[in-house]
């Protein structure tokens, strides 16, 4: 099932896919100079890019590329970075450390640490653990059914320690716990939440005062002095435009950490034993090897293992960057990629370890020119788009001399003329095209991203529905799973403090309205839910009615 395409996107991950072993003989350093110019000045797939290469040698740092477009301040091994979801293997660092200190064991319940209020899942008996979390194996998925940030650019801002033990507490674990692999931020950020609160300090200090400090790591850091934030070079899209820099407060543990390149290699001379340190321990528990992540990949305490090449790695991304590590012991050769983009950088890394013969034939994005055209044009293409994706839904208007289109449960953003019926967004790789008739006014468009195109036909604007006051007691009878029949996805509907929401497979929880006791609409799409009950009372499936369809979605879990 798609997901909706505009605004940010959840890129805290790790994709555990094995890589084809390549030759292993060390790139020299005209090769990763090459490597640098290309990836920076022919392929533009980030505005700057900084290697750290760290073997029985020593450390070496390439960089090439500026801070921030239009800027000329240039990258370098002090430069900051967002490392989004490598912050998990420090995570994984200070469990380990703790277990070592006797502070927590692997196999503590999550509900030990926890406030008694919040109801932690089970499932056949068995509770989370902490080394579950750390394994991605606790069941949890990977973003909670709560998570519905008011700003885009900064999604996880607004996202609370209340609203985590919410869902935490209603939750229903769809598999049982430790039997499959299943990347989730959600696990890891609890985790580092968990391990914050038996320290009794926040994520950050407990991250600096047992990891960063003895590793001498100056730069790492959530909180930004005067003198770092002047180091931090700006996050960029794909498109190369600068965006918002993101932050975690209550997911910390999943992706909140800055990073330098430098500070990245002490971090990695420790972790691969190229140099000594008083966590050397700790580092070697959390590599071993603990679970499977599917055909060619093992997962330690959060660390990812490729076992065709022994390889050791984590990656990570946010709204505006990406970032690779990883080590071969047997090597000895350790390897930082940080770069301003959300564009992958992943394979530079790969390369440069030898799991791969040569980097990805990256593609920037085409340079589209902005055209001149009547402004008039406009109100010939505004009104409402349907797609086939339930509760898709895009509403297209003419804001004086500019149009603007706002995708369901969306930012409304601006979209710039390339011709009378072709436009372009610049936040976003995306492009939309009007299907126009003789007259010139619009009856479709189609949605160009990620190599989709995904066709809409223009409707009339959604009725006008009102709220009816009914006794939310009855939502308790509409909560549950109800599973589309020919396609892969369900809706979910939980209930909280006398509101009901609804969430599609995929998309945000958004709450729906009461028409009646039975019937309940979106405001944020043309699309209405109609709950069915069988005669003894109890509610057997609800029909989503959008785009003149009616689709029957089968309850399968209460």
């Amino acid at each position: 099932m798609l997901t909706w395409l505009i605004g940010a996107a959840v890129v805290l991950l790790a994709t555990g896919a094995a890589r084809l072993r390549a030759q292993e003989k060390p790139k020299t350093d005209s090769d990763i100079t090459a490597l640098l110019d290309k990836g920076v000045t022919q392929q533009k797939r980030a505005p700057g890019i900084v290697i750290g290469i760290l073997d029985e040698k020593g450390t070496k740092i390439f960089a090439k590329g500026i801070c921030e477009t239009g800027q000329s301040a240039e990258v370098n091994g002090d430069t900051l970075f967002e490392i989004g979801s490598v912050t998990k293997v420090f995570s994984a660092l200070l469990l380990q450390e703790m277990v070592d200190s006797g502070e927590v064991s692997l196999n503590d319940p999550i509900s030990k640490f926890l406030p008694s209020t919040v109801k932690t899942p089970k499932r056949k008996g068995r509770e989370i653990t902490l080394i579950d979390l750390a394994t991605q194996t606790s069941g949890l998925p990977r973003m909670p059914d709560n998570f519905d940030p008011k700003d885009g650019n900064n999604p996880y801002a607004d996202y609370t320690v209340e609203q985590m033990y919410d869902f935490l507490s209603r939750y229903e674990l769809k598999r049982d716990i430790g039997s499959k692999y299943e990347y989730s931020n959600l696990g890891v950020g609890l985790l580092g939440h968990i391990l914050a609160l038996r320290a009794g300090t926040n994520y950050e200090t407990l991250v600096v005062r047992r990891v960063c400090d003895p590793l001498q790591m100056n730069s790492t850091r959530i909180t930004l002095t005067t003198e770092l934030k002047s180091r931090l070079a700006p996050g960029h899209n794909a498109a190369g435009l600068t965006v918002s820099n993101w932050d975690l407060p209550t997911l910390a543990g999943a992706g909140g950490l800055r990073s330098s390149a430098n500070d990245m290699l002490s971090f990695l001379a420790a972790a691969s034993g190229l140099a000594k340190s008083s966590l050397a321990s700790a580092f070697m528990a959390t590599e071993r090897p603990r679970h499977s992540t599917g055909p060619g990949g093992l997962i330690g305490l959060v660390w990812q293992i490729q076992t065709n090449s022994g390889t050791i790695w984590h990656n990570g991304g946010t709204g505006g960057y990406h970032s690779y590590i990883g080590f071969k012991k047997d090597l000895r050769r350790a390897v930082v990629v940080l770069a301003n983009t959300e564009n992958d950088v992943d394979d530079i890394g790969q390369y440069l370890l030898g799991d791969r013969s040569d980097v990805e034939d990256f593609q920037p994005p085409k340079t589209r020119i902005e055209v001149k055209v009547d402004p008039s044009i406009y109100d010939k293409l505004a009104g409402h788009y349907n797609f086939q994706i339930p509760g898709m839904m895009l509403t297209v208007t003419r804001d004086g001399s500019h149009l603007m289109a706002r995708l369901s449960g969306q930012e409304r953003y601006e979209v710039f003329p390339e011709s009378e019926t072709n436009f372009f967004y610049k936040v976003v790789d995306a492009q939309l095209s009007f299907e126009t008739d003789a007259a010139g006014s619009a009856k479709g468009l189609v949605l160009h991203q990620n190599g989709q195109n995904l066709k809409a036909t223009k409707g009339s604007a959604p009725k006008e529905r009102q709220v009816a006051q009914i006794d939310p007691r009855i939502y308790d009878d509409y909560v549950g799973d109800y599973e589309f029949q020919q396609v892969d996805a369900t809706i979910t509907v939980t209930q909280e403090g006398g509101h009901l929401y609804a969430r599609l497979t995929g998309q945000a929880r958004y709450e729906v309205f009461p028409e009646s006791e039975k019937d309940f609409f979106y405001k944020v799409a043309d699309a209405q839910l109609t709950f069915e009950k069988d005669a003894t009372g109890a509610v057997t499936d609800v029909i989503l009615h959008q785009n003149g369809v009616d689709q029957k979605v089968i309850r399968v879990k209460k």
